[in-house]
């Protein structure tokens, strides 16, 4: 679905640690920004991230991105849990905030 709505393999490139300097969007930029605060330390988002976020994502949008990232972290925690991960499938461990 991505790649039919115009995702290129170049932008998946920029989508590495350091996106902030890339060609992304800043609409990307803030979803990027989001998920990573979920993803690893929800502190990490600055108050200027929080604010693009705000500018360039509607609330249902956001709800939208946190609900996503959130769920899909949690079913694959339960997954990986349950040992029922794909054998082929590079694990990466994220510690819970506060756990370290």
């Amino acid at each position: 679905m991505a790649r039919e709505q115009g995702l290129t393999e170049e932008q998946v490139s920029d989508i590495e640690d350091g996106y902030e300097d890339s060609d992304l969007s800043a609409r990307d930029k803030a979803v990027l920004a989001l998920t990573d605060a979920i993803i690893g330390d929800p502190r990490s988002l600055s108050a200027e991230s929080r604010e693009a976020v705000r500018r360039e994502l509607s609330a249902p949008e956001t709800v939208e991105v946190a609900l996503g990232v959130g769920l899909f972290m949690a079913l694959s925690k339960v997954l990986i849990t349950l040992g029922l991960e794909p054998e082929e499938m590079d694990t990466t461990i994220v510690p819970t905030p506060g756990s370290y």
